[in-house]
């Protein structure tokens, strides 16, 4: 039986998910178990267009000792305490060099932060900052006992075929050690949609979810498979989604493209609580490698962020520390951003050009579908202004952004004209030239 999104967040948070180490592989291989998946491997010091894959890093130990060998900081309690990709180094210090190579949180004093040397050569330890105001005596012990070596970076894919190779990517990133919403809590949410669309009905689309390293992970994938990059109509990633903030819609790139006008349409449906943003105005991650120049896919990313990045607020308040832990999650709220994901998916699925079975102004009497102006004048304008669009030229979400409403709004409209046999669906526009026939074309 599969696990639970929330007991799979409360058995893989605590590993020291680094973005090439092995407890990031086994934390991939325990997802392996629950959705089928192939895990792509990227071996150290390979190029991936401007970047190279890292070192696999392992800290084997980090302690800050008084001379006196009192422990003050250890590794061995809590993951955060060495900086990822921290340098090995062991030696005496003086109190101002130890401070230089010290990190606390910047808004949290009782946490330890969450930071990474990946791509610069340092050592350093992390601690709460009431400890490190504590810190007085002269000089200390620093034991950091870390390796690099050659690995393979890993990328876990799940393919969900459809009808047609145009293909939407699902994306959350794996890495970062000890912490549960940023962003496992994305990763599960992301199996378990993935789980749904394969137990589910057919599919015009197909699905990809990439389970990957931030970042360096996007890069590797993108550039060891460009040949599937064109067939990529659109992408959505999911990241910090089991806090208590409202669900948040980031646009991309290319705000006009057809699946982000439909993902923005029936996201003001879905979740009238939640907000939107254009590109990079909530949050930033792995969206920007699928939206940057080469690759031009119109990944949206959709989160639990608090509030824009204007604000100056951090994405929720545990973020980047060692109080982002299963205790800020619940089972609710991971299963609300799934169904959230599913329904954007359904949507889009169903954003077709409606196209017209008849010419002029439908009978509605006749039809049984007329709404009394009197009684409701609101609905009665709707269905004549959304049924004056069906011409074939729209499809839903095109007429939901014409009107200012929502992608379910509309559906609720052309779905019944298409049970009266008024409409059909189309991949394809089908203009209503005056010499078309209006009977559905096979």
């Amino acid at each position: 039986m599969p696990a639970s999104m929330f007991d799979l967040i409360q058995e893989l948070w605590f590993l020291k998910r680094d973005i090439v180490s092995d407890d990031f592989d086994r934390a991939l291989r325990r997802l392996a178990q629950e959705v089928p998946m192939t895990i792509h491997e990227y071996p150290s010091g390979e190029a991936c267009w401007t970047w190279r894959i890292p070192e696999k890093w392992t800290c084997h130990a980090a302690r800050l000792e008084t001379l006196d060998g009192r422990t003050v900081v250890d590794y061995a309690e809590h993951p955060l305490h060495a900086a990822s990709y921290s340098l090995p180094f062991e030696g005496l210090v003086s109190r101002q060099e130890l401070l230089a190579h010290l990190h606390t949180h910047p808004r949290l004093p009782e946490a330890i932060p969450f930071v990474f040397k990946y791509y610069e050569r340092d050592w350093g330890l992390c601690l709460p900052q009431t400890l490190r105001d504590s810190l007085n005596e002269e000089a200390y012990r620093v034991v950091i006992q870390a390796s690099f070596e050659p690995g393979t970076l890993k990328v876990g894919e799940v393919t969900i075929p459809g009808e047609s190779e145009q293909t939407i990517v699902l994306a959350a990133h794996l890495c970062h050690p000890a912490m549960a919403n940023d962003d496992l809590s994305g990763v599960v949410v992301g199996v378990e949609a993935a789980l749904r669309l394969l137990e589910g009905s057919h599919h015009y689309y197909t699905y990809r979810l990439l389970i990957l390293p931030e970042t360096i992970g996007s890069v590797a994938y993108l550039s060891h498979n460009e040949a599937l990059i064109p067939q990529m109509v659109g992408g959505l990633f999911l990241e910090m989604l089991g806090n208590a903030s409202a669900h948040a819609l980031q646009g991309s790139l290319q705000p006009e493209s057809p699946f982000e006008r439909c993902l923005m349409a029936a996201f003001a449906g879905l979740e009238p609580a939640g907000y939107t943003g254009a590109y990079r105005t909530i949050i930033d991650n792995d969206e920007r490698q699928f939206n940057a120049p080469g690759v031009r896919v119109p990944m949206l990313s959709l989160s639990r962020v608090e509030a824009p990045k204007a604000t100056g607020r951090p994405p929720y308040p545990e973020y980047h520390s060692s109080l982002d832990t299963p205790a800020i999650l619940s089972p609710e709220r991971l299963q609300a951003s799934c169904d959230l994901v599913l329904g954007l998916i359904e949507a889009w699925e169903r954003d077709q050009y409606v196209v017209n079975n008849f010419k002029g102004e439908v009978f509605c009497s006749g039809y049984g579908i007329w709404i009394d102006y009197r009684t409701n004048p609101q609905g009665h304008h709707r269905l004549f202004e959304i049924m004056e669009r069906c011409d074939g030229e729209r499809t839903v979400s095109t007429i939901a952004q014409e009107l200012g409403i929502s992608f379910q709004a509309v559906w609720e409209v052309v779905s019944l004209l298409h049970e009266k046999g008024l409409v059909w669906f189309s991949r394809q526009p089908q203009p209503a030239t005056p010499g078309r026939s209006t009977s559905k074309q096979l």
